[in-house]
């Protein structure tokens, strides 16, 4: 992925940029501190992408103030996460926000074009994880990725799994989401010739111990190229899967 900071240094080669101006951009303060928060303006140079804002816990107003941070320092499109219905409400008042309700996500701004180098295939186990999934997709798609859906494909009906491998064949990533025994990331990981990003899910009954059993078993997968993010974490699934889909050669 290009980031800012690989931008400038591109032109101070060509010469398109002196090394004054280089500097100037790379010394502008990195972050504003906002008394509740220190906002990073340097994220985007060093990680191609802006803060993400995590709501659960903050307020609306320190919402609104961090978002208006992000804006007023070239921030195109604001990622917040874990964000309720109610503080959606008012923080679209002072900002105008695409509110995803089932994945819990505002987004301040457009949804780029996606510029990866294959497709995300987000898939789960059945229709409940899909809070979770959205979480996922979503976020992959603020990240400028190609997204494909694939839900309630778990391995209670393999067949629902398999009329898809066309999909899971063509992915250059992808999201296996699953509560309960968490069967489906070692399912898709022996199906797959791409990275695969399991998903423990808090769904499932006493025995699951709210995502535990799952968890454990994507842990101890024994197909290879599996990988394995927090209970209910979709976000950080996104945003990997979007790191991978954005890789090039260091070379």
């Amino acid at each position: 992925m290009k980031t800012e900071l690989k931008e400038v240094l591109t032109k101070v080669q060509s010469g398109e940029m002196t090394i004054d101006e280089a500097m100037l951009i790379i010394k502008k303060e990195p972050f504003e501190d906002l008394g509740f928060a220190k906002v990073d303006h340097h994220r985007t140079k060093l990680q191609g992408a802006p803060e993400v804002i995590y709501g659960a816990g903050k307020t609306p107003e320190q919402i609104i103030a961090i978002a208006n941070s992000l804006k007023d320092n070239g921030a195109a499109t604001i990622l917040i996460t874990r964000l309720s219905e109610e503080s959606a409400k008012i923080v679209n008042e002072k900002i105008s926000l695409d509110y995803r309700k089932e994945a819990r996500i505002g987004i301040v701004g457009e949804i780029p074009a996606p510029d990866g180098i294959g497709k995300i295939v987000v898939a789960t186990g059945g229709t409940s994880d899909i809070p979770v999934a959205e979480e996922a997709a979503v976020t992959a798609e603020v990240h400028k990725n190609e997204v494909v859906r694939l839900y309630d494909v778990g391995v209670a009906g393999l067949h629902r799994t398999l009329s898809h491998l066309d999909d899971i064949m063509g992915a250059s990533v992808i999201i296996a989401i699953a509560g309960m025994e968490g069967a489906l990331a070692s399912v898709i990981g022996g199906l797959a010739d791409c990275p695969v990003i399991a998903v423990p899910t808090s769904v499932g009954y006493g025995a699951a111990f709210e995502g535990l059993s799952a968890l454990l078993s994507m842990l101890n997968s024994c197909a290879s190229g599996v990988s394995v993010v927090n209970i209910d974490n979709g976000f950080g699934a996104g945003y990997m899967a979007s790191m991978i889909n954005h890789m090039e050669s260091k070379g």
